[in-house]
C-alpha cells in the first residue's frame, strides 16, 4: 500500500508538471450541483443540503466528472485549464471500478480531437517512464477498427451481423440498442486483443455516441471522439467539444427519454451549462481515469492495488 501510494503522489506531481510547462492553468470546481449527469449509463449519487433554503436547490448531485463546471469557466474566458480530483458514480464497485475515483479532465482552446490524441498520448507515456515502460502507438478510425478486427461494417452491418460474434456471451438482449452491441464488441471482442505495450487510440465514433462531442456532417456523420486505451485498459475520452446549446439540450432530453424508459431517476438539466455554451470558445477537452493509468502502468486488473483504501473496506 505505502509503494502504491509513493507511486500515486509521483503520477500527481508529474500531472502539475506536465501541465505547468503547458502554461495550462489547475483549477478546482465544485464536488456538489444541483444538476446531474443525465447520461442513461451512468447512475449518480444525490444528498440534500439542511441548511438554509436561500441557498439554493436543496438536492445536490455529486459529480460524475468535472466537465460542465469547467465548460463554465472555459465560456468565462479562464483558457486551457485541468483539474485534478475525485469523482463519483454509484453502483460502479468490483474488481476494475470504486464509487469514488480520480480523474483528470484538461481543456485545450483553439484546438480538435486530434491535436488533443498527441498532447494525451504525450502524457502517458510520461506516466509509463515512472515504471520504466514504453508503449508504441496505433491511431485508428472506429470504422476500420471493426472491419480490422472483426471483419464487420459498425455502420452499415445488419444487427444480426454484429450479434453474431457474441453468440458464445450470455447476454440479457432485453432492450438493448445497436450501440449496446457495439459497446458490447469492443469491450468482449476488441479491446482483449489489444497489446499490452501499445496505445491505441480510437477516433471518429458514430454519430449516436457523441455525447458532448461535435457532430461531423457526411456520410455517415461522424462524432468528433476519441478514446485511448493502454493495452486492454481504456484510459481517457476526448471530444471536439459541442458549443451548439440547443443540440446539446435536445441530447439531454434525449437522455431523460430513454432513464424514462429504464424507470430510472432524472437528473435536473445543467442550466447553467446550457447558457455559457454559446460563448463557449472552440475547443477539445479530455479526461483521463488516473486510478485507470496507475492500473494499467502497473499492469494489475485489481483497482484496490493502487487505493490507499478501496470502497469495500471505506
Amino acid at each position: 500500500m505505502i509503494a502504491a501510494l509513493r507511486q500515486r503522489a509521483a503520477l500527481n506531481a508529474l500531472i502539475r508538471a506536465f501541465f505547468a510547462a503547458r502554461d495550462v492553468l489547475e483549477v478546482e470546481t465544485p464536488i456538489l450541483s444541483a444538476a446531474g449527469n443525465t447520461e442513461p449509463n451512468i447512475d449518480s449519487f444525490h444528498t440534500r443540503f439542511s441548511g438554509h433554503v436561500d441557498a439554493g436547490s436543496a438536492q445536490r448531485w455529486l459529480r460524475t466528472s468535472p466537465e460542465y463546471p469547467l465548460k463554465r469557466l472555459l465560456a468565462a474566458g479562464v483558457g486551457d485549464c485541468y483539474e485534478l480530483g475525485r469523482v463519483f458514480r454509484n453502483g460502479e464497485a468490483g474488481g476494475r471500478h470504486n464509487p469514488e475515483f480520480t480523474m483528470l479532465e484538461w481543456y485545450r482552446v483553439g484546438w480538435d480531437h486530434h491535436r488533443l490524441i498527441e498532447e494525451t498520448v504525450a502524457l502517458v507515456r510520461a506516466a509509463l517512464g515512472l515504471v520504466q515502460r514504453t508503449a508504441d502507438l496505433r491511431v485508428v478510425d472506429y470504422r476500420s477498427l471493426y472491419q480490422q478486427h472483426l471483419g464487420v461494417d459498425p455502420f452499415d452491418a445488419p444487427l444480426e451481423q454484429l450479434q453474431a460474434p457474441l453468440a458464445s456471451v450470455r447476454i440479457d438482449a432485453e432492450g438493448l440498442t445497436r450501440d449496446d452491441w457495439l459497446d458490447l464488441l469492443m469491450t468482449h471482442c476488441i479491446q482483449p486483443t489489444f497489446d499490452d505495450d501499445r496505445m491505441t487510440v480510437v477516433h471518429d465514433w458514430p454519430a449516436s455516441q457523441a455525447a458532448l462531442a461535435r457532430i461531423r456532417p457526411g456520410t455517415p456523420p461522424l462524432a468528433e471522439r476519441f478514446e485511448l486505451y493502454l493495452g486492454a485498459v481504456e484510459l481517457a475520452n476526448g471530444y471536439h467539444e459541442l458549443n451548439d446549446a440547443a443540440e446539446q439540450r435536445a441530447r439531454f432530453i434525449r437522455d431523460h427519454a430513454v432513464r424514462a424508459a429504464r424507470g430510472a431517476v432524472l437528473p435536473p438539466l445543467d442550466e447553467p451549462l446550457l447558457q455559457a455554451l454559446p460563448h463557449l470558445p472552440d475547443c477539445a477537452g479530455v479526461a483521463v481515469g488516473v486510478d485507470r493509468l496507475l492500473m494499467a502502468m502497473n499492469r494489475t486488473t485489481q483497482i484496490a492495488d493502487v487505493l490507499a483504501i478501496d470502497f469495500a473496506h471505506a
